[in-house]
């Protein structure tokens, strides 16, 4: 059995890797490879000069071993060229070359002078029949030539990857600072390293993923050990599924060891070092990123204390006072004194799963998804403020969880209570439409604020009696009263815009508020019919389209 095992990467421990091709590359024209395994693309750990007859027990896996052949000399260190000697140098290069290849040897340097004048053909013939890269040095070259030339491919290697693996933590910085870190971090790790990876919460759910990752249904017993352990560890497991062959979980841990999450990647391969540092720096700044969001934090509570018992602050307050709620605002929703932050309010729809994790898991839920501690849970839902712009994506993964959404518009601090009240105002016309809805989008007027089926519901309620009559007789009167609220009641007005006598007018008028049970001289009345009116188009052309389809 091979003693120093390699590491689940399945390389050196360096960084960079200098494989025993680029090492030969290297070397001056005069040294010769007399017998070429087919390893060249094997790492390289080190060069090692020994001229014991045994180097292996101070050997690690990928050496280039360098002899001057003195561990192939008979007794006395002469040669007497009998046949027993023969005999017995054959035999010892035998069990010599045996011993380099199961310590994981990558290839045997055989140096010319003082005791060969070449490679004697018993190191060659084992060299061949155990599968080991056999190369000639001359003694124009010394071996301390070699092993300085490793050093340089080393350092040259060491330094590119130290490059790639800076420029790499500044990609995943920059992810960190995004609208929806998790989801960014994922996607650079997936640009920069052969992976697929799954974020999930405590509660076993995926929060992000990137890549072609396998179902997270078959991801659950990895899951559950790395839910059920304790400590910094790796789980393992592999899968017969393309860029899965390998797949291994990293916990996400609190302060205090408790498990908040998971990541899971999968690979094809096992992964080199310097692939694996860019993972343990993204399972870092997961961990950050849940730390920040779970472990809770004063400043949401210091902030809405301070929002209740000092509301003047926002209007008056001296300068101090509002840059102090700007840095406990930054604080609680993860962004800059300087940006503006929106209200966010949600509903559950009846779709919507029952919250059986309790509120804690829902409540933290949002406080993931809006990147904020300043979360509410109400008897209508959740209300939020956020630094995010709340994107179409967002939106999309929050109704997937069967709810819908109010998005407010961007303010400063002093405008969210009013930014509070315009999203309230929005939510009697999401529960109506089941639709989410933005504040920057809606028409600020009654009939906006109404919504296309709030209104065609009220028009149906109001105009009923007069939408059941015959269509040329509902017509008219629907014209008639159109023009007459238009012109603010005016008798003449409507007439002349008719064509009619003012008394007519008069009797048509009264006729149809007979006809609706509703007295046309109250204001309140009058505004309603209004508004209905509004909508008595798309109610009619609604109507006919059912009919149509019946």
């Amino acid at each position: 059995m091979r003693r120093n095992a390699p590491a689940m990467d399945g390389s050196p421990d360096q960084l960079d890797a200098v494989t025993l091709g680029q090492f030969l590359d290297a070397l001056p024209p005069e040294v010769a490879v007399v017998h070429d395994a087919g390893n060249r693309h094997v790492p390289l750990r080190w060069v090692e000069p020994s001229e014991l007859e045994d180097p292996t027990p101070y050997l690690l896996d990928g050496e280039f071993v360098l002899t001057a052949g003195l561990p192939f000399r008979g007794e006395g260190n002469g040669e007497s060229g009998g046949g027993r000697d023969i005999r017995n140098s054959t035999s010892r290069a035998q069990e010599y070359v045996r011993r380099l290849v199961d310590a994981g040897v990558a290839a045997l340097g055989f140096g010319l002078q003082p005791y060969y004048d070449g490679v004697p053909d018993h190191v060659l013939a084992a060299c061949r029949q155990h599968g080991l890269t056999l190369v000639e040095v001359p003694a124009s070259v010394p071996f301390a030539a070699l092993g300085l030339e490793f050093s340089k491919l080393l350092e040259s290697g060491n330094v590119r990857v130290f490059r790639q693996l800076a420029e790499t933590n500044r990609h995943l910085m920059r992810a960190v600072l995004s609208a929806r870190p998790e989801h960014e971090l994922l996607a650079a790790l997936t640009q920069r390293v052969p992976v697929w990876a799954v974020l999930f919460g405590a509660d076993g759910r995926a929060r992000a993923r990137a890549g072609a990752a396998v179902e997270p249904s078959q991801l659950q017993p990895l899951l559950k050990k790395l839910m059920t352990g304790s400590g910094p560890r790796v789980e393992t497991e592999a899968f017969d599924a393309p860029g899965s062959a390998l797949v291994f979980g990293h916990p996400l841990r609190s302060n205090k060891d408790a498990t908040l999450g998971s990541l899971v990647l999968g690979a094809d391969k096992p992964l080199t070092p310097a692939q694996n540092s860019v993972v343990s720096s993204v399972v870092g700044l997961l961990e950050l990123l849940v730390r920040q969001r779970t472990s809770g934090s004063l400043a949401p509570s210091q902030l809405a204390t301070a929002l209740l018992l000092h509301p003047e602050t926002l209007a008056g307050g001296n300068t101090r006072q509002l840059n102090g709620l700007k840095d406990l605002l930054a604080q609680s929703v993860a962004g800059t004194r300087s940006g503006q932050v929106r209200v966010v309010q949600g509903m559950r729809t009846a779709d919507a799963p029952a919250a059986d994790d309790g509120p804690v898991r829902e409540l933290l839920q949002w406080r993931r998804l809006f990147d904020s501690k300043m979360v509410e849970l109400t008897d209508y839902g959740f209300a939020a403020v956020t630094r995010l712009k709340v994107d179409d994506q967002l939106v999309e993964e929050v109704e997937q969880l069967g709810w819908r959404l109010v998005v407010g518009e961007p303010v400063e601090l002093s405008g969210l209570p009013a930014a509070y009240r315009r999203t309230s105002s929005l939510r009697p016309r999401v529960a109506a439409t089941g639709k989410s809805a933005r504040v920057e989008e809606v028409t600020w007027s009654v009939t906006g604020l109404l919504g296309r089926e709030a209104g065609t519901m009220l028009a149906a309620r109001l105009l009923a009696p007069v939408l059941e009559l015959e269509p040329e007789r509902r017509d008219g009167q629907l014209r008639v009263l159109k023009c007459w609220l238009a012109a603010n009641g005016s008798w003449d007005a409507t007439a002349k815009e008719l064509g009619l006598h003012r008394n007519s007018v008069r009797r048509q008028v009264n006729a149809i508020a007979e006809l609706l049970d509703l007295d046309l001289g109250l204001a309140q009345s009058r505004a309603e019919l209004w508004i209905a009116l509004q909508y008595d188009e798309v109610l009619l052309a609604g109507n006919a389209q059912e009919s149509q389809d019946r």
